[in-house]
């Protein structure tokens, strides 16, 4: 019996690479080219992962459209400087074996949901370890913010997947999956706390070696 096509679709921040350092650098930058006062750590990372206008809305709930705008174009400003004068964000231990194990498998298909811009995420990808290992790119661009399901089902669709699992390292990631029907797997390395991806994910994972067989024993494939 031929097994199910299958979509394994991954966040890429606190998920696949750790870009904490550049993050918290250019809302450092954001904040101050708008004089407004910078936010917790913690707070910051809670909303990683959502589209910027999003993140901006919850980070200053008193601000306009206009003053969360101008916030997103400086982030955006600086996180390009950013990628021109820092070592880029690196993968998280195991990130690169563990699709290596994945790709081999001819029922499953590999892809991306990410709150990230296309700009963004096309830099990330200019890395040759990661370069065209993905079938499916669904950024903030093209979608409302995450846990909106459209990244998710999109992302099924260009796939022709009958089957999928979401894997993320928030709770708007365990979220959308769910809204669209995956299953789903947090990780316990990323910007939320193991409690709280944890909260809507069928599993949480610490390390990559855990992926597939946790994968494998959601449907009982292992």
């Amino acid at each position: 019996m031929t097994p199910p096509r299958t979509l394994i679709l991954f966040d890429v921040d606190g998920t696949l690479i750790d870009s904490k350092a550049h993050i918290l650098k250019a809302m450092e930058f954001a904040f101050d080219a708008q004089k407004l006062p910078l936010p917790c750590q913690e707070d910051i990372l809670k909303i990683v992962g959502l589209s910027l206008f999003e993140a901006f809305g919850q980070l200053c709930p008193g601000a306009d459209d206009a003053e969360r705008l101008a916030l997103v174009t400086s982030y955006k400003n600086s996180f390009s400087r950013l990628r021109h004068t820092t070592a880029p964000s690196p993968l998280y231990p195991g990130a690169l074996k563990c699709l290596d194990h994945l790709q081999v498998i001819g029922s499953y298909v590999l892809g991306i949901a990410t709150g990230k811009s296309r700009r963004g995420l096309d830099y990330v990808l200019s890395n040759p370890d990661l370069a065209g290992r993905f079938a499916t790119e669904q950024v903030a661009d093209n979608h409302p913010s995450k846990p909106h399901p459209a990244m998710v089902l999109q992302a099924m669709a260009e796939t022709r997947a009958s089957r999928g699992i979401m894997i993320g390292d928030t709770s708007f990631d365990m979220e959308m999956g769910r809204a669209a029907g995956l299953k789903t797997i947090g990780v316990s390395w990323g910007y939320h706390s193991a409690s709280v991806v944890g909260k809507n994910a069928d599993q949480v994972i610490d390390d990559f070696d855990q992926l597939l067989p946790e994968i494998q024993n959601l449907w009982s494939d292992g």
